[in-house]
């Protein structure tokens, strides 16, 4: 709406303020009393004056170029400007100054209405925020309650690259995206019903523009602040776009190492299978040999390679173990269990290994409960016992259990060469082996670095004691809980004390290597069982439609050819017969695929290569009672 020039007049004559109106050319057109008295002049001294008199000599060129762009571009500036101006009085002396700038269409043509204030003392006066302001780390933006721009300071003016005179009276949305302006304009009058400190950070992501039109992500927080002349909003602005670009190169190098991982764990999965085959071939002809041959000579060979063969396959077994663990490929599955069933299923194991050195092996009798990983769990003790053994000349190696509170400890002790105190830590490091005068190279150095890897695990700790030369003990801790009963079959007496079987025994074998197949069936021949072998899951139930009998045992690898996979054979041929037939699950694949086999009932799952002596051992246990041995 225009007004007439006389009631923009008698407007300004009544304020209370100092008020100077110029028109376009910058000519003083209206000057009230106060003013007047402000600037030192006498009534109707200013009048046709250009309003550059009113400013400081050093600053009137840029005034006239300030001014000239304000009218190509009008537009409200409040009182709280933070510009640093000054006024000039007629006796030249200057003074700090506060001036809001409003445009007014008149029948006339648009005059500029000036509005001052002298500032006389800082520690009132909203210049003293702007001092405040200019020194804190972060862009700020101070708006009054129409989101026009009051304050901005330096690192406001360079984040958004606009002159602080294009910012200040300026509506704020004029650094936002377009896109985001009319949102802006909703949220900003919300925040206004209720205002209230938003800390940085919090909500949602945000967009800056700068003044070339580029766009950056900001964080903002928002401060209500109370000044003389009315109420406004603080705003600090905190650039993050470096700290944006870390946390995407963080999250993509995090994407590219769980890649890595996967692509390692599935690498590990099928050198754990195809690593194994061919030993797994090796150790089933050498078996099978040494059943048929009967010269010394040939049996002296066979036993060298045996030994060549454990030897390769402990340390395939051992860096297998230390890669998939480094990996991230090994998870704990906690489950409540009796401990007995551990230590009987290793003792048998622990026994041959003890006698084949003249050593004597004792396993104390437990009741206990406890709640881990039987598996982690079994290997850690397996190592332990094995390294005890190892390093043992003469005398016994202990396998002991004692409860203390809520956990059971399980000892393996021996009456070896001890090891020195300043050893205890380095011991768990790969290929760290101690030297011994008139001791041979004892494994690899990686059975303790396992152990330790996977009581980390299990969440527990090995512990050691030790004195040189009379020998060692390693302890590991586990939660006991109350004992649960054991509904399964107790077969251990029949694994431990069953003849071997002659003849009559029919075996189902499924391997889809041809080579390790008839590995495996002229093994199983020469100990007078008789085989009937299998590709896959479907040849196999094909297979059993032939058979006179029902079989005794199921064989089987966990992979096979068409994508089935042991579990899926030995559920039809047991589905053919209506008979739960104990079953072997074999495989060199020790991932989380074959959990399936391990939770098969009346089952034992065993990883390649398989020890050839304790598998016939099962095989006759398993044929002879109709259930696996330990499960």
């Amino acid at each position: 709406m225009k007004l007439s020039a006389e009631v923009v007049h008698e407007m300004l004559r009544s304020s209370n303020e100092a008020i100077v109106v110029a028109d376009h050319k910058g000519a003083i057109v209206f000057v009230n009393g106060r003013a007047e008295a402000l600037f030192g002049y006498q009534p109707g001294e200013l009048l046709g004056q250009n309003v550059e008199i009113l400013i400081p000599d050093t600053s009137r060129d840029r005034h006239t170029k300030h001014r000239k762009r304000f009218h190509e571009a009008p537009h409200a500036r409040p009182l709280v400007s933070a510009l640093n101006l000054k006024g000039r009085r007629k006796t030249g002396e200057t003074f700090d100054a506060e001036i809001s700038l409003t445009p007014i269409e008149t029948g006339e043509g648009m005059l500029v209405s000036s509005r001052i204030r002298e500032i006389a003392d800082a520690g009132v006066s909203e210049t003293y925020f702007r001092h405040i302001l200019e020194t804190a780390p972060d862009a700020m933006i101070i708006i009054d309650r129409d989101g026009r721009i009051a304050i901005a300071n330096d690192q406001a003016i360079g984040m958004f690259g606009y002159t602080r005179e294009l910012l200040i009276g300026r509506p704020v949305e004029m650094l936002l995206p377009e896109s985001l302006r009319e949102r802006h304009v909703g949220h900003r009058d919300s925040y206004a019903e209720d205002p209230h400190v938003r800390p940085m950070g919090s909500g949602q992501e945000l967009l800056g523009r700068r003044a070339d039109g580029t766009t950056f992500p900001v964080e903002i927080s928002l401060s209500p602040v109370t000044a003389t002349t009315g109420a406004f909003v603080s705003s600090a602005i905190r650039d993050v776009t470096d700290r944006k670009k870390i946390e995407t190169e963080l999250i993509e190098a995090r994407q590219a190492a769980e890649r890595a991982n996967k692509a390692n764990s599935a690498f590990l999965a099928a050198a754990s299978h195809d690593l194994r085959q061919p030993v797994q071939a090796l150790s089933l002809l050498t078996g099978a040999l040494r059943r048929t041959v009967k010269t010394p000579l040939a049996l002296e060979m066979l036993e060298s390679q045996q030994h060549s063969i454990d030897a390769m396959t402990n340390l395939l077994n051992s860096l297998l173990d230390i890669s998939r663990l480094d990996a991230g490929a090994v998870k704990a599955e906690f489950e409540e269990f009796p401990i007995r069933r551990l230590i009987d299923r290793l003792s048998a194991e622990f026994a041959r290994q003890a006698r084949q050195k003249g050593l004597k092996f004792e396993a104390a009798s437990c009741e206990a409960t406890v709640r881990s990983d039987p598996n982690l769990l079994a290997e850690i003790i397996q190592n332990l016992v094995s390294n005890a053994i190892r390093y043992t000349k003469t005398g016994k190696v202990e396998l002991g259990c004692t409860e203390k509170d809520d956990e059971l400890c399980l000892h393996v002790r021996d009456t070896g060469i001890g090891i020195e105190e300043q050893h205890f830590e380095a011991i768990f490091r790969e290929f760290h082996q101690i030297k011994v005068p008139g001791l041979a190279k004892q494994g690899f150095g990686l059975g303790l670095a396992i152990v330790r890897r996977m009581a980390n695990l299990l969440g527990v700790q090995v512990q050691v004691e030790s004195t040189p030369g009379q020998g060692s003990c390693f302890t590991v801790c586990v939660p006991r809980v109350s004992a649960m009963e054991d509904l399964e079959a107790d077969v251990v007496a029949t694994q431990h004390g069953a003849e071997r079987v002659d003849s009559g025994g029919l075996v189902i074998l499924i391997e889809d290597d041809e080579k390790v197949a008839g590995a495996w069936g002229m093994l199983l021949e020469a100990e007078g069982f008789r085989v009937a072998t299998a590709a896959s899951a479907a040849e196999a139930r094909a297979v059993v439609q032939y058979l006179d009998r029902v079989p005794d045992l199921i064989i089987s690898d966990f992979h096979l050819l068409d994508g089935s996979t042991g579990v899926d054979a030995v559920g039809q041929i047991r589905a053919t017969f209506k008979k739960l037939l104990p079953a072997f699950i074999v495989s060199g694949d020790t991932s989380k695929v074959v959990q399936d086999a391990r939770s098969l009932e009346n089952s034992i799952f065993m990883s390649k290569p398989v020890d050839i002596d304790q598998l016939l051992k099962l095989a006759r246990a398993a044929i002879a009672t109709g259930r696996v041995p330990g499960d």
